[in-house]
């Protein structure tokens, strides 16, 4: 792994860091771009098998991941859709997005909570850095999601990314 992900949790936000050795418009259409987004997107085990995504403010990406890997036990075969509303797209600078769960149709799941990220591309001599703010409206929602394992998930997704990138 070239650099690690630096990852802390303040108040009701989750931040993360990493530099990523390639160029910040390629970095930023890896996280903006279907074709990009199946091949790292999600933790290992798991893949991206739906993925619609209209890029611009209002837009809407909706999507699946699905583990694909049998010795992760009862997760096999389990789901996972996702919603996420653009707000403010500079690209290839900056994005953000209000990301929620979904069911298939794209109904947002009340029961868990959403949040609100802000992404950063940052071009550094040797690629780019990328930071994300992940706000939840409370410090018990942002708890709520890191014990169900996000943390490692969103580690696992990036290491991803870094070796789509190479």
């Amino acid at each position: 792994m070239q650099n690690p992900t630096t990852v802390r949790a303040e108040g009701r936000e989750f931040v993360l860091e990493r530099e990523f050795k390639a160029g910040r418009e390629q970095v930023f259409a890896a996280f903006t771009e279907c074709e990009h987004l199946k091949h790292w997107w999600g933790p290992r085990g798991w893949e991206l098998t739906a993925c619609k995504l209209d890029l611009r403010p209002e837009g809407v990406w909706h999507y699946c991941m699905t583990c694909v890997d049998k010795s992760q036990g009862d997760y096999y075969g389990m789901q996972s859709w996702g919603k996420a509303v653009y707000g403010e797209i500079d690209a290839p600078n900056s994005l953000n997005y209000t990301d929620y769960f979904s069911d298939e149709e794209g109904g947002v799941n009340e029961e868990l909570p959403p949040s609100y990220t802000a992404v950063h591309f940052e071009q550094t001599e040797s690629g780019t850095k990328v930071i994300s703010r992940t706000a939840y409206d409370s410090e018990e929602s942002l708890k709520t999601v890191l014990e169900m394992g996000m943390e490692q998930g969103i580690r696992e997704t990036w290491d991803r990314l870094d070796e789509y990138l190479g």
